[in-house]
């Protein structure tokens, strides 16, 4: 043999589009290839052995690279909403905070005044009367009607 008959054996040849579908369509119910499939592969197909298993080995290496696309997009996908949900919760304890400091603020504002006020509804947040919440709301409700609240509150 001369040398342009060993380059043109060597030379690896290009798969035609029926050889590479049926090779795919294969694949999908085989993921390894058995030595009698391979055979008949080779025979049904015209390659040789060697490249048909050459040809299934690239292609599990190319099914597991998507795979580990895909699986790292959706991971992303999950960590930019974890991350998304994490800055509202951020945002509404920090709105919370506000809330509760303006509150504190408030009633400690009417607990120092010497009006008329009755402090007997008032207790103290353990002792679990009913009628405090409702003594909070009118507070609330009139700390908020003298516009010392910010009416554009929201929990965005």
């Amino acid at each position: 043999m001369d040398t342009a008959q060993t380059q043109r054996k060597h030379k690896k040849r290009r798969l035609t589009q029926e050889q590479v579908s049926q090779l795919e369509k294969c694949f999908t119910f085989n993921k390894k290839l058995e030595p009698d499939l391979k055979l008949q592969l080779s025979n049904t197909l015209g390659l040789p052995q060697r490249q048909v298993a050459v040809w299934f080995q690239n292609k599990r290496a190319r099914s597991k690279t998507q795979s580990l696309e895909l699986q790292l997009c959706n991971l992303q996908s999950k960590l930019e909403a974890a991350l998304s949900d994490k800055a509202k919760l951020e945002h509404q304890v920090q709105f919370l905070q506000d809330e509760l400091r303006r509150s504190r603020n408030q009633l400690a504002l009417f607990k120092n005044q010497d009006s008329p006020v009755d402090n007997s509804n008032l207790g103290s947040c353990e002792e679990g009367h009913d009628d405090q919440v409702v003594v909070f709301n009118e507070l609330y409700a009139c700390f908020v009607s003298n516009g010392h609240g910010s009416s554009s509150t929201s929990w965005v």
